[in-house]
């Protein structure tokens, strides 16, 4: 019988976490740290990257599990940059996870964005948007996937999104007296390309120890208003939002070898959304 806690055990292995210092990214780099990994911040907010290493290494100050890097994943320089500075920091690189991205907000913070609907919704926004949630993600996992090929082993997680598997509901997005607001049509369409690219990537590294899954969680709550509150979780089987370290179980899974026989697969964790 197999050792149940050695499965999970991530001890010697080393991490990136693009969008390391986003509200999933923090949790994500947290919970690798906890779990043995040496961990790479990876955002393109150079300071908020530094805070997020700072407090993981804050723990034991013997030894640095956490080592902050400023990166533009839309940017084939800064991507080999951070691979690189990985690699000669901690000699290796095992796990890629692809958090990065362009996520239209409706929390307090970002109150009045997001009113474009979609007739008029600007190509810039929409081309910024392909280069960072797409593009970013296949250069990251292009970086990376030259050094796990000549380690023969490694693991890529790929963040995606519900709205990557099924539309928006816009009307949860709308409240009474305010302007019409959307989730945009980027996000959708480049989340499902998320799914189409570890497809791709999974079938590519057949017969390897490389595998490629992606992680779909539902909504995150983020100290949203009452309205958006009751309306999102009223969708939802569980009948609330996620917590930000509910994901956490799901990513340790997948970058572990718990999930060994796993490739080309898509985790769900999303309260029941999809399962209506």
């Amino acid at each position: 019988m197999s050792d149940l806690p050695a499965l999970f055990d991530l001890s010697g292995r080393v991490a990136i976490v693009t969008g390391g210092a986003g509200l999933l990214g923090r949790e994500f780099c947290r919970t690798l740290v906890e779990a043995g990994a040496y961990v790479v911040v990876a955002d393109l907010d150079k300071a908020a990257a530094f805070r997020v290493a700072d407090e993981l290494n804050s723990g034991d100050n013997s030894v640095s599990r956490a080592l902050a890097i400023h990166v533009d994943v839309t940017q084939p320089v800064s991507v080999h940059n951070m691979c690189e500075t990985a690699l000669a920091t901690f000699g290796r690189l095992d796990i890629l996870v692809n958090s990065a991205a362009l996520d239209p907000k409706f929390d307090p913070q970002h109150e009045g964005s997001q009113t474009n609907n979609f007739e008029d919704y600007p190509l810039e926004a929409w081309n910024q948007s392909i280069s960072v949630n797409l593009t970013g993600m296949f250069l990251c996992c292009q970086g990376v996937a030259r050094y796990m090929v000549t380690q023969r082993k490694g693991v890529i997680v790929n963040i995606c999104s519900t709205y990557g598997l099924v539309g928006p509901d816009q009307r949860i997005y709308q409240s009474p007296g305010k302007p019409a607001r959307y989730k945009p049509v980027y996000y959708s369409v480049t989340k499902a390309g998320v799914l189409g690219l570890t497809h791709y990537l999974a079938t590519y590294y057949a017969n390897t120890e490389i595998r490629v899954n992606a992680l779909t969680p539902g909504g995150v709550y983020n100290d949203h208003d009452e309205t958006f509150l009751k309306a999102y979780s009223a969708r939802t089987v569980m009948g609330r939002m996620a917590r930000k370290d509910e994901l956490n179980g799901s990513l340790l899974f997948l970058v572990s070898d718990a999930s060994s026989y796993m490739t080309g697969a898509n985790l769900v964790v999303d309260g029941g959304w999809t399962a209506w």
